[in-house]
């Protein structure tokens, strides 16, 4: 039977850990064992961080419409809870947007709100 060398496949194998873990601090990005672990929290931190990335971007949008909505003359509160009882259904991202670029069109929609 002929001889197996697996060189080939061990080193693909570890130019690729190694590119993706480029940039990465010492030996994190020169060690192969080192990099595989470094590559293994780098995924779970890029996973956590697209959950937090969401979390935080709702927090931003309220906090812009609680502010558009305080120069109205409404509370947060009181402007969601009006939303709802006059089944407007737009989200808050779409309102945040009104409320920063459109500020006309968002004083129309708190106008139907207090009515």
């Amino acid at each position: 039977m002929a001889r197996v060398k697996r060189g080939l496949v061990a080193h693909r194998k570890h130019k690729k850990v190694l590119e993706l873990t480029k940039g990465h601090r010492a030996g994190r990005s020169k060690l192969v064992k080192e990099a595989k672990s470094s590559l293994l929290h780098a995924g779970a931190y890029a996973f956590a961080g697209r959950k937090n990335r969401k979390r935080d971007m709702r927090r931003l949008w309220i906090i812009q419409l609680g502010n558009a909505v305080r120069n109205e003359g409404l509370s947060y509160s009181k402007f969601i809870a009006g939303l709802k009882s006059k089944n407007i259904t737009i989200d808050r991202k779409i309102l945040a947007e009104l409320a920063v670029h459109n500020l006309d069109d968002f004083k129309k929609i708190v106008q139907q709100v207090t009515q």
